[in-house]
């Protein structure tokens, strides 16, 4: 058996940190899918099993893809990025004009003859940092340039971000977030990072005027603009619960029910009432069944270890393109958790992002498992320069 196990370890190259913090997640996902997966089953009647099955089936795919990228030089990745660029805009597109409303909006496209829909704002999101990579690459001599060199790349933030916005602000406000992150760490200077938040704060308050003057030009908009008021209490006065703060209400019953120690894996009653317990409010959960020390301290310290070898892989990298794409990569990850968590513990308005690895959610587990096998490329290039 350990002799199994070691030639295992052996065939995973790069960093066996995240490896293991990926392996964690992964089995961690599986054990709170299987405890909180009830009602999900119940609403579409079928046994709980087989949804079970399905969700393993998709973590078993991702960590297929996250081996065979991993194995990957990612100098070739940089060949792709114009491509897969397009690809995305096409995707998004296409969402826009064909996909079909669920829960009220347009994010998915459905897969003929399979069955299946896919979230193509996740497919976007690692392009959009693929592609950038490879800019800031080509243009780091380059940036004190703003109009000729950053403006460029703003635009295609801007065109990926616009194509997302008008179903799904979080998303869309989350790629921005890290690609302005991008750009700071790829050498723009702060003069031009003033001039960028200047102009992210008057197109911000563009969209929020034409909100309110024109709500049917943004379909999704009251939906925000309740969330956002509700959180920061200006709409305390009002007798009306938006859904995601009847959300939050839920996740502190079931946070305060798990204590600081945990009760076990099973023990928790929270799925019977606790909306999408399974993925948006699945840290809530957790901290139910494990406690605030182990499930909540421990899944945060995950993703911190995540982050920090992250950052160590992209400053051992001999190439600024692969530096550029674990730092924006690992910062995509690491970011959408610390949403998800802030959201279940009421610190940020109900945003709908799912817990990277651990939530349910097919597309979502493919494309996180897809970035960490880049991230593990990158982290094993120094070996393979060592090797040659």
């Amino acid at each position: 058996m350990n002799l199994w196990i070691q030639r295992i370890v052996d065939r995973l190259q790069g960093d066996k940190i995240i490896w293991m913090v990926a392996l964690i997640l992964c089995i961690w996902s599986l054990i709170s899918v299987y405890g909180s997966i009830s009602f999900l089953a119940n609403k579409h009647d079928v046994h709980f099993l087989k949804l079970l099955l399905k969700h393993a089936t998709f973590l078993g795919a991702g960590l297929g893809v996250m081996y065979v990228v991993h194995l990957v030089n990612f100098k070739y990745l940089s060949k792709l990025a114009n491509s897969v660029y397009v690809l995305a805009v096409v995707l998004l597109i296409l969402t826009l004009v064909f996909g079909p409303e669920m829960n009220n909006a347009k994010r998915w496209l459905s897969i003929p003859f399979v069955n299946l829909t896919v979230q193509t704002s996740d497919f976007a999101k690692i392009a959009l940092v693929l592609w950038l990579a490879k800019e800031l690459h080509m243009r780091r001599k380059y940036l004190h340039e703003f109009k000729q060199h950053v403006a460029p790349m703003l635009l295609r933030i801007a065109i990926i971000c616009g194509l997302i916005l008008p179903e799904d602000l979080s998303t869309a406000a989350l790629i921005g977030v890290v690609s302005m992150g991008m750009l700071l760490i790829g050498g723009v200077p702060w003069k031009g990072m003033i001039k960028i938040g200047g102009l992210v704060l008057c197109l911000g308050v563009g969209v929020y005027g034409v909100g309110k003057l024109a709500p049917e030009s943004l379909s999704r908009f009251g939906t925000w603009s309740n969330r956002i008021e509700q959180f920061i209490g200006y709409a305390q006065g009002s007798d009306i619960v938006s859904e995601g703060d009847y959300q939050i209400e839920l996740a502190q019953v079931a946070i305060q029910r798990g204590g600081f120690l945990p009760s076990g894996p099973g023990t928790g009653t929270s799925r019977d009432f606790l909306p999408h317990p399974y993925s948006d409010m699945i840290y809530a959960f957790i901290i139910e069944e494990w406690g605030a020390i182990i499930g909540g301290l421990g899944l945060l310290l995950l993703y911190m270890i995540l982050l920090y070898r992250t950052i160590y892989a992209a400053k051992n990298c001999n190439m600024p393109f692969g530096s550029y794409l674990a730092m924006g990569l690992g910062m995509m990850i690491t970011t959408q958790a610390l949403i998800n968590m802030a959201v279940a513990v009421r610190l940020f308005p109900t945003t709908g992002q799912p817990l990277p690895l651990v939530s349910w959610g097919g597309t979502s587990i493919m494309i996180t498992c897809m970035a960490i096998g880049m991230i593990l490329a990158v982290s094993r290039a120094p070996s393979l320069s060592e090797n040659k």
